[in-house]
């Protein structure tokens, strides 16, 4: 049932828009928008690192794989983690890996096979290694190795936040555009508040950076400077 008259538009013709505007263009625009409803952190909140790991974070090791977009990004990641944990709010770190001959890759480990490719992160790598610069601390942080782009996919991830009674995901790492955006959907599919700190996010392009962060803003999450979960973290009371 529809209301209102049928606009005179032509079926035969696109309606997608063009722009000459490149994606970090558009990302401010879109961000800069002062009506842009926002979901906002909930009553209790989670950390989730997803893949800090040094195949994608120490390009002075890994050229063909890692990227940097801040300088300051494991930082980040470690402060708020940092933070959270000491509020007893819970932290989650993802990296990826493979067995030796990579068949728990499947497909997406079909289309490449050079010592750079995906399925040839192997278990107890440096390419499995989380980086250096972050603080993990095993006696309470949920670890996870994880093998297709969502932390959800075939982890634990879901059963431990529903027993610690969360409402909002606070996601990291990277890529923006691949592993943090697939956890990103699949956390408003189960109905978390997802926030996604600009700096502690991190791509090979800035296009596909800022265009997935674009994407995430419209439709997914609140992407808000780090400084704003530094807030919620700091506010929080048991």
């Amino acid at each position: 049932m529809t209301s209102g008259k049928e606009m005179a538009i032509d079926l035969s013709q696109p309606t997608m828009v063009t722009s000459d505007k490149t994606a970090r263009e558009i990302f401010e625009e879109v961000r800069a928008n002062p009506a842009r409803a926002r979901f906002g952190f909930g009553e209790k909140l989670a950390i989730i690192n997803v893949d800090p790991q040094k195949a994608y974070t120490r390009p002075d090791l890994f050229p063909k794989t890692s990227y940097i977009t801040d300088p300051r990004q494991m930082e980040h990641i470690d402060a708020i983690s940092n933070a959270a944990r000491a509020k007893g709010l819970p932290v989650v770190w993802t990296h990826v890996a493979y067995m030796e001959n990579a068949a728990d890759a499947g497909v997406w480990g079909t289309r490449t096979d050079t010592p750079d490719s995906l399925q040839n992160i192997k278990y107890g790598s440096d390419r499995h290694a989380f980086d250096d610069r972050v603080t993990i601390d095993e006696s309470v942080d949920a670890v996870y190795t994880k093998r297709m782009p969502s932390a959800f996919f075939e982890t634990p991830l879901q059963s431990f936040l529903t027993w610690h009674k969360v409402d909002t995901l606070v996601i990291t790492g990277g890529s923006t555009s691949g592993c943090v955006r697939a956890t990103a959907v699949d956390s408003l599919s189960h109905g978390y508040r997802t926030i996604v700190p600009i700096e502690c996010v991190a791509d090979k392009h800035e296009s596909y950076h800022f265009a997935n962060l674009t994407d995430l803003l419209i439709k997914y999450a609140d992407v808000v400077p780090v400084s704003e979960v530094h807030d919620a973290i700091a506010g929080y009371t048991a």
